[in-house]
């Protein structure tokens, strides 16, 4: 039997992709740039594709107010391009990025950065959105008063939700001023000692914005003027031990940590966790110990953010969410190799229940992203494929 065809559509305005929703009955499912099509669940066949890179562009920036708004589609590194002109930016920095990643993408899959530590994520930087919902309502949050359906602040909801609940066309977001000078600190350290390391930094008189393990060194960045960044800077040299990089060779260890983040080693299931950063050393030791070795590790024993690559095996991968679970934190499948059956998360929680009663008010047939979410979201039963 053949596979029936799908047709994608690529809409330039919200008006458009309103109509595109409307017009095209059955199931949906949203596309970017593509950079991160294997994260989650495995989407269920859909329909209809709707391509948002159409939806590209800024459409208000206000330097004053240091708040710009932009479609979905926007690459983000264009973004943060257009916004270095005026000195400003988006404060985080998604390893993705340089592979062409959208804003909106960014948002749906919650992904963030290093600099996490000091800005939060896109969550705490978006102030308002808008998005079209299921049934073509188009509804915005933030800088318009409005009532969103069933009560729920759509911007926080659709964070993380991989392209399900409502399509987002538009986000607008607060601004930081962009820093003078960006010192990064390296302090050699094995996996065992990063988080004894992280702490004396921690506990030191200067503030940084980025702490990261990878390959065997800690990394910890400082934003601000001239003499101040790089005085502090210096001084946690004095402290804790290390070098000050060059910018050459920092530029080249920040980069190697993203590619390590952005890494789909082949044969291995690639793994984002978050827990307590107590727990972070403690987790990884049992997951090395769990899979017969780690590789690709890149972790903040500061925020308890890790990504891991471990074999793709079924019964591996769910007993990796199931002790970073236990350690109450929780984990993201973000690889699968071509054809491998891979629980895409752990146990639910217990706030799926509420996942679940959001979904179901705000797309009760499940058109948008069946899939994704599974099993935290089951596709639903008595409705059209």
């Amino acid at each position: 039997m053949s596979t029936p065809a799908v047709t994608t559509v690529t809409p330039t305005t919200v008006d458009e992709l309103r109509d595109a929703v409307l017009d095209h009955p059955g199931t949906l499912r949203v596309a970017g740039a593509g950079t991160a099509a294997d994260w989650a669940g495995t989407p269920a066949p859909a329909d209809t594709v709707l391509d948002v890179t159409g939806l590209s562009g800024i459409v208000t920036h206000n330097p004053g107010d240091m708040t710009v708004e932009v479609r979905a589609g926007t690459p983000f590194a264009a973004l943060q391009d257009e916004l270095a002109q005026h000195h400003q930016r988006v404060a985080v920095d998604p390893a993705r990025a340089a592979e062409g990643a959208t804003l909106g993408g960014l948002f749906a899959t919650a992904d963030s950065g290093p600099r996490s530590l000091q800005y939060g994520s896109l969550r705490d930087l978006v102030i308002g959105a808008t998005v079209v919902l299921p049934d073509g309502t188009t509804a915005r949050s933030g800088g318009h008063v409005i009532k969103n359906v069933a009560g729920y602040d759509l911007t926080k909801v659709l964070h993380g939700a991989h392209g399900t609940l409502a399509v987002i066309a538009g986000l607008v977001l607060r601004l930081h001023p962009a820093p003078r000078s960006t010192p990064t600190v390296a302090v050699p350290t094995d996996r065992a000692g990063m988080a004894d390391v992280a702490r004396r930094v921690a506990d030191s008189p200067v503030e940084a914005v980025a702490v990261q393990w990878h390959a065997d060194q800690l990394l910890v960045l400082f934003e601000g003027s001239d003499e101040g960044a790089d005085t502090r800077a210096r001084k946690l040299v004095e402290t804790v031990g290390g070098e000050v990089l060059s910018p050459d060779d920092a530029t080249s260890a920040w980069d190697a940590h993203g590619a390590a983040v952005r890494a789909r080693p082949e044969g291995r299931a690639v793994l984002r966790l978050g827990v307590i950063p107590a727990a972070l050393p403690g987790v990884l030791d049992g997951l090395e110990a769990d899979a017969g070795g780690l590789t690709d590790v890149t972790a903040s024993p500061r925020t308890g953010i890790a990504t891991v690559a471990l074999p793709a095996d079924a019964d591996l991968v769910a007993a990796a969410h199931r002790r970073i679970s236990e350690a109450g934190g929780t984990s993201t499948l973000r690889q699968r190799p071509d054809g491998a059956s891979l629980p895409a998360f752990g146990p639910a929680p217990a706030s799926a229940v509420l996942l679940r009663a959001v979904a179901a008010s705000l797309d009760p047939e499940q058109r948008l992203g069946r899939g994704r979410l599974a099993p935290w979201i089951p596709e639903p039963t008595g409705v059209s494929a």
